[in-house]
């Protein structure tokens, strides 16, 4: 295998365990232009050079108890609108068996709590643009998780562990070694401890530091609050996020200023590696309107160009050299990436959510009974006109229907107005 085959393989070594089968073709037919009778068959072809784009997002992930995922869809879509994440971890999503969501944007992992009533439940929604698999795992806890690749690969598991349950640390112990380094474990242990911020600590609390301590890991809370208790008008710190200690010093941890409609606030993690980079997707290579027969052209790698040059520079000279003939013979499109579209949304749905957030920021800063009934208010008004505007929107819509009305559009509008998707 000579040099310029190692250079390729090397940036086309496997990353995952999944890729759409469309990507498998144009590796295929990139590594047969740049190396005829490259043996790519031999490499799993998950590391595709132009995908990388999407690994330089602002890899941002969020975690998020969402007490009950069928009536928030469009508070997750203003998470999801406001953030971009590459992940997100739900906890108490209430599903039952029959239960499901659609994701356009998103691939779907949950795990349901089998119980007679809807309660409990956790889920992953990952980003369809980010390389990703299941990861299958053992255990009796409410907990999934799965493997991601945004600037590295990275595990990723979504715990909820109810108050009143009494929760063995044997079965914390063995969720943690069936989960591959790096891990990021995004829970609501509903455990009080000083280390991150409680003003007490009990026997929940106590297992988390047990657990901290017995497997060296590091916790990305401070003091952050991120639960709000309504009947003592109170905040505390019971959603954990709980990583590796080789990602640590990569992850930023912050706390969303809204509950959007829970009791929980989001948690969101940024990774500092890639601060630099906006959060909104860049532009994609439109593959099926490539000009491939001037790719090859412009794509001349030789061997001359690594015989006598260091791995770095030869995977440098490699690596620009099939990015400008990329950007040469295959057009780019915009695209709006994971943005989630509310056709109902208009001004006084603007105007009442900003009294809201007003109300609950006054809260937020003086927590007194008249304040708390205010926001409450306020907030009972955002839903009613949001329910208002849902109504018009949807006779509106029906009010264009005509026999001409092909049933492409028809239906396509219908997903967009019944708002089921992700």
């Amino acid at each position: 295998m000579n040099t310029l085959t190692v250079i390729l393989s090397f940036l086309f070594i496997p990353r995952m365990t999944t890729c759409p089968p469309a990507t498998w073709k144009i590796h295929h037919q990139l590594l047969q232009t740049l190396s005829p009778g490259f043996p790519f068959f031999l490499f799993f072809p998950l590391g595709f050079l132009f995908s990388l784009c999407v690994s330089l997002l602002m890899a941002s992930l969020v975690s998020w108890n969402c007490r009950g995922l069928q009536t928030k869809i469009s508070d997750l879509k203003d998470i999801i609108n406001t953030y971009r994440p590459a992940c997100i971890a739900l906890q108490e999503t209430h599903f039952k068996t029959t239960d499901n969501i659609k994701g356009k944007h998103y691939s779907v992992l949950n795990k349901n709590y089998d119980s007679d009533r809807a309660s409990g439940g956790v889920a992953l929604l990952i980003a369809k643009d980010i390389p990703s698999a299941p990861l299958q795992i053992n255990t009796s806890l409410q907990a999934i998780a799965a493997r991601i690749h945004t600037i590295s690969l990275i595990t990723i598991c979504s715990l909820y562990l109810p108050p009143n349950q009494q929760i063995n640390q044997i079965d914390l112990n063995e969720l943690v070694y069936q989960l591959p380094d790096p891990f990021i474990l995004l829970d609501d242990f509903n455990g009080h401890s000083s280390i991150w911020g409680s003003s007490d600590s009990n026997s929940r609390g106590v297992q988390i530091e047990q657990l901290l301590t017995d497997h060296n890991l590091c916790i990305l809370n401070s003091d952050q609050q991120t639960y709000f208790h309504q009947p003592t008008k109170t905040f505390h710190s019971i959603d954990l996020a709980i990583c590796s200690p080789s990602i640590y010093p990569f992850f930023d941890l912050a706390i969303d200023n809204s509950l959007h409609n829970s009791d929980h606030f989001p948690l969101t993690l940024s990774d500092n590696r890639n601060n630099h980079f906006d959060s909104n997707r860049p532009e994609r290579y439109v593959f099926a309107a490539a000009n491939w027969t001037k790719f090859a052209r412009l794509a001349a790698i030789t061997t001359h160009m690594v015989e006598n040059s260091s791995i770095d520079e030869a995977v440098y000279a490699v690596t620009r050299v099939m990015n400008d003939a990329a950007n040469s013979a295959i057009p780019k499109a915009h695209n709006s990436g994971r943005k989630q579209n509310k056709p109902w949304w208009n001004q006084d749905c603007r105007m009442a959510l900003n009294r809201q957030d007003k109300a609950w920021s006054i809260f937020r800063r003086y927590p007194t009974t008249s304040n708390l009934i205010a926001f409450k208010m306020a907030r009972a008004e955002f839903r009613r006109i949001r329910r208002r505007s849902e109504r018009a929107s949807w006779i509106n819509y029906i009010s264009t229907i005509t026999y001409s009305t092909s049933s492409y559009k028809l239906w396509q509008k219908v997903k967009r107005a019944s708002g089921a998707s992700i």
